[in-house]
């Protein structure tokens, strides 16, 4: 009976060992940004989540680093599941142990877009520098371009490839999955109930129940704002007067310029020095995903921009931080593949 009793303590004694190896560790902190002081009543205080590797602590190593967007109404917050995919992803070989980032880029209105704003602060420039800093000095980072990726789901999505025409100096590799508003398309698009929607709202506690015109007034906010424009302080390129569609062409021209089908052009070159990008998107995802993600693919395909484009069966969020899912199975994989470990 002791001797049973021994065997069972020491299965156990082991078992727990190889946990402690196999598992990661997640903590966080806070950023006061200074790239996000602003005026428009955002909080600078921005928390980041990390993830460390197993074994981190015990080893002089350095790692590379990825940085993930969320998505819209998302935060920093790095779950259960998706700490178990990315301990699972380095137990399975399916990467080398890698440190992963998430700040949250939650908003007023639930989203920041990933843009620098004169209204709301410059949420590139945080992510891409401040933030990159920051890390590098707190973690056991390797600290160049080859061995930092950037990758996002939704308008995550949206945010690496923005952030990766901006700043090829400072990530090697971008990876996508379902990119939102690469074009102004659908649900989106001009004549679409969404800006009928929210040319009627005319409070914020009327907004925050909507979906599609709090969007665009997240938007709005980061691409066209207006400090004397209340109750959202920002302008739409289309508003509706009854069922009469009304065009501010100078507004069209501003989120014209934050749309990565119609930025190529003028990133192409920032594009190039890219070591890789690829973005993804489900066939049953929404009306717009389909198109958009198609047009830019095109766009980069004319302009002889090497890139991995891959629609696969699946909506919006059923095939993300999931044991079948493009993380565990692509994303992750990918940044092994392109990014330096040491």
């Amino acid at each position: 009976m002791k001797r049973i009793l021994l065997l069972l303590i020491t299965c156990l004694f082991f078992s727990q060992i190889k946990a402690q190896r196999t598992a990661g560790k997640v903590e966080s902190f806070v950023i006061n940004a200074k790239t996000l002081q602003n005026t428009g009543g955002e909080n600078a205080n921005r928390k980041i989540s990390v993830y460390l590797p197993p074994n981190y602590e015990s080893t002089q190593k350095r790692f590379p680093v990825v940085y993930y967007l969320h998505g819209f109404m998302g935060n920093d917050s790095i779950t259960t599941g998706m700490k178990a995919i990315l301990d699972k992803s380095i137990a399975q070989a399916k990467i080398r142990p890698f440190i992963l980032v998430i700040a949250s880029h939650y908003t007023l209105f639930e989203g920041s877009f990933y843009s620098n704003s004169t209204l709301t602060g410059n949420w590139s420039e945080f992510e891409a520098k401040e933030l990159v800093e920051a890390i590098d000095r707190k973690y056991k980072t390797i600290a160049n371009r080859n061995s930092r990726g950037i990758g996002g789901h939704s308008m995550g999505g949206y945010g690496a490839i923005k952030i990766g025409m901006l700043y090829p100096e400072v990530f090697s590799s971008v990876y996508a999955m379902s990119p939102g508003l690469l074009m102004m398309v659908k649900e989106f698009g001009a004549n679409s109930d969404s800006f009928k929607e929210l040319s009627k709202i005319k409070t914020v506690e009327e907004l925050r129940k909507t979906y599609y015109p709090k969007v665009l007034v997240a938007v709005g906010r980061a691409w066209s704002p207006n400090p004397t424009n209340p109750p959202f302080y920002c302008d739409m390129p289309f508003t509706y007067q009854g069922d009469s569609l009304q065009v501010n062409q100078t507004v069209v021209d501003k989120w014209n310029a934050n749309f990565p089908v119609l930025m190529v052009d003028k990133y192409a070159d920032n594009l190039r020095k890219l070591k890789a990008l690829k973005l993804d998107w489900g066939r049953n995802d929404a009306q717009r995903f389909p198109i958009q993600c198609g047009a830019f693919s095109q766009k980069l395909e004319n302009l002889g921009i090497e890139h991995f484009a891959e629609e696969y069966i699946g909506n919006h969020v059923n095939k993300i931080w999931t044991n079948d899912g493009r993380v565990l199975n692509d994303l992750l994989p990918f940044f092994n593949d392109y990014l330096v470990f040491e």
